[in-house]
C-alpha cells in the first residue's frame, strides 16, 4: 500500500530531520560548483531553529519521513523570498518540488501584508532548479556573479499570476 506525500507547516521537532534532508539535497549542489562550504551544508540547528520561529517554513511528510521542505518570509516591501527548496533525492521528478512553493506562495499570500511578488535565486549551473522555477512561472530577472565558479540566478514571479494560475486552476 502506498502513502501520500502531506505538505504541512513544519513544527520544531521537525528542525533535525529537515537540517539531515537539506545537507543531503545540497550535497551536489556543492559538487557542482566546487564548494562544499555552501550555507545550506554549514547551518547550524540552532540557526535553523530560529528559522522555524521567523518564517514560514513547510515540509513534505512521506509517513513520518521529511521527503521535501522550503521556506520563506515577507518582506517589508511585500516581496516573498523564498529559499532552501529540498526535495530528497529519491522524490524528485515527481513534482513535489512544484508542490511545495505552490504551497509555500499560497501561506505567504496569507500574511497580513499583501505580497507583490515572489523571488528566489539559485545557482547559474542548477539546470534542473530553473527548469522548475520557469516551468512554476518564475522569469530571470538578474544574475549575480559571486565567485569566479558561481552566479546565482535571481528568478521572480507576479503575485497577482501566481493568484491568477491558481484560480484558472481551481475552474478547471
Amino acid at each position: 500500500m502506498g502513502m501520500s506525500v502531506i505538505i504541512s507547516a513544519a513544527a520544531a521537532e521537525d528542525a533535525e530531520q529537515i537540517l539531515k534532508l537539506q545537507y543531503l539535497g545540497y550535497q551536489p549542489e556543492a559538487e557542482l560548483y566546487g564548494d562544499w562550504a555552501i550555507e545550506p551544508l554549514t547551518q547550524s540547528l540552532e540557526s535553523l531553529r530560529a528559522e522555524l520561529t521567523e518564517q514560514h517554513v513547510l515540509v513534505a511528510r512521506l509517513g513520518d519521513e521529511v521527503v521535501g521542505a522550503v521556506r520563506g518570509h515577507v518582506d517589508a516591501e511585500g516581496i516573498g523570498r523564498i529559499g532552501r527548496l529540498v526535495v530528497h533525492p529519491r522524490m524528485q521528478r515527481h513534482g513535489l518540488g512544484g508542490r511545495l512553493l505552490d504551497a509555500l506562495e499560497r501561506r505567504m499570500a496569507e500574511a497580513p501584508h499583501p505580497v507583490t511578488a515572489y523571488r528566489l535565486f539559485t545557482g547559474h549551473r542548477s539546470l534542473g532548479n530553473l527548469r522548475l522555477y520557469a516551468r512554476q512561472g518564475y522569469r530571470q530577472t538578474a544574475v549575480e556573479q559571486v565567485t569566479s565558479r558561481l552566479s546565482f540566478v535571481h528568478l521572480e514571479k507576479s503575485a497577482a499570476t501566481s493568484l491568477a494560475e491558481t484560480s484558472l486552476a481551481a475552474t478547471a
